[in-house]
This record gives structure tokens, C-alpha cells and sequence, in this order.
């Protein structure tokens, strides 16, 4: 997946665009992962802050918007096309300015862009 791909919603998921997702279960192909604690965009870098709870030992990830497959509304939650290890092994979050560091949003969409996709039927 191209890197700049990483950071736009996936086609289909329009609605989600500039949807407020603060809440919503975040949902990795193998299990829970946590919640959307948070949302940015700088520099046009789309991304959601999500907490892990216990599960990461309490560690907050940052998950840029094209990892994102489906959005449902109704249930509050979305999922993405990750593996919950896949997420732990990205580039560590530690502090809310990193939402804004262009180098470490850069580092993690190169990361992200770089996982295997499975090819998803379009539409």
C-alpha cells in the first residue's frame, strides 16, 4: 500500500470521514485491541489515538485512518485490517506531541503501508 494511502479512509468508508469515532471499539483481525481515545489530522496525517488498556500494559497506540476496513455505527466500533501484534510491534507512541511530529508520522505510515494486505473487494 502506498504511503500516502495509509492516511486516507479506505473507498467505502465515507461516511467515517470526519465522523467523530472518539468511543468506538477498535477491532484488530484477531481480537479487541481497545478504543479511540482520541483523533488528529496534522499535516494531513488522518489518525486515531487508540487506548489499549491493560492489554499493551496500558500503552496508547496511534493507528493512521487507512488501516481502517469497516465502521459500524451503530455498534460503535471499527475494524482494521491489522493484527493486534502487528499494532504492538508499530513505532512506539509516547506523548500527544508526537501527533503533530511529521518524522514520526512519517515512520508510521511507512510502517503501516509496509504490512501485508489482503486484497479487499472493492466497494
Amino acid at each position: 500500500m502506498p504511503t500516502d494511502s495509509i492516511w486516507s479512509y479506505a473507498q467505502g468508508l465515507d461516511h467515517a470521514r470526519g465522523a467523530d469515532l472518539t468511543g468506538y471499539t477498535v477491532v484488530a483481525s484477531d481480537g479487541t485491541a481497545g478504543h479511540v481515545d482520541r483523533q488528529a489530522g496534522h499535516h494531513g496525517m488522518p489518525h486515531l489515538v487508540v487506548d489499549t488498556g491493560v492489554w499493551v500494559f496500558g500503552r496508547s497506540l496511534l493507528v493512521p485512518v487507512g488501516v481502517i476496513t469497516s465502521v459500524d455505527t451503530a455498534g460503535r466500533k471499527l475494524t482494521v485490517s491489522c493484527t493486534r501484534a502487528e499494532l504492538k510491534a508499530a513505532p512506539r507512541f509516547r506523548t500527544d506531541s508526537e501527533t503533530m511530529d511529521h518524522v514520526y508520522l512519517t515512520a508510521v505510515g511507512h510502517y503501516y503501508s509496509e504490512l501485508p494486505r489482503e486484497e479487499r473487494p472493492a466497494g
